[in-house]
């Protein structure tokens, strides 16, 4: 398969999971006011996880096609995944008030016990501007990826001409 198609088709798949557990923790709310809600607070994280997830894997791809040895690659992904799980984790407590995610709700009432009241006041509090920075961790990853597999590719093309 090639590289962007890969990399489009798991960033939908990105979006799409991410949209199901909005429903699936969402029984108060039909599936469709459920979406729009996500979409209506949360439509930047949403996407950008997609297109982040998406640029990473792309970025992968190239990198086999190309034959070049990337020893980011296991870091980036390890790094994506629990950014991606932090973004969307964040992300959900926006949805709340709305009545949206109502699992959230009871995991939020379970936080201070597991990191106490002054950090879960914090995490809360800020949760929107945590599922940014959680954004900002996946385009950096996908950021020193490129960066590597571009420095791979000058190198290899300079062994290449002599």
């Amino acid at each position: 398969m090639k590289p962007i198609q890969k990399a489009t088709i798991v960033g939908i798949i990105t979006v799409v999971i991410y949209l199901a557990v909005v429903v699936a923790t969402t029984p108060a709310l039909e599936p469709y006011a459920a979406i729009s809600a996500a979409f209506q607070l949360n439509s930047i994280v949403i996407i950008g996880m997609g297109i982040g997830i998406g640029l990473q894997v792309f970025l992968s791809e190239k990198s086999k096609l190309l034959g070049c040895k990337l020893d980011i690659k296991r870091k980036a992904f390890g790094g994506n995944s629990g950014s991606t799980a932090a973004t969307s984790f964040f992300s959900f407590f926006s949805l709340v008030p709305l009545g949206c995610c109502g699992w959230w709700l009871y995991a939020l009432s379970l936080l201070p016990s597991v990191v106490g009241t002054g950090v879960s006041a914090v995490l809360i509090e800020y949760s929107q501007v945590l599922a940014y920075v959680g954004l900002v961790i996946i385009f950096g990853f996908a950021g020193l990826t490129a960066m590597k597999l571009k420095k791979e590719q000058k190198l290899k093309n300079s062994l290449n001409l002599n």
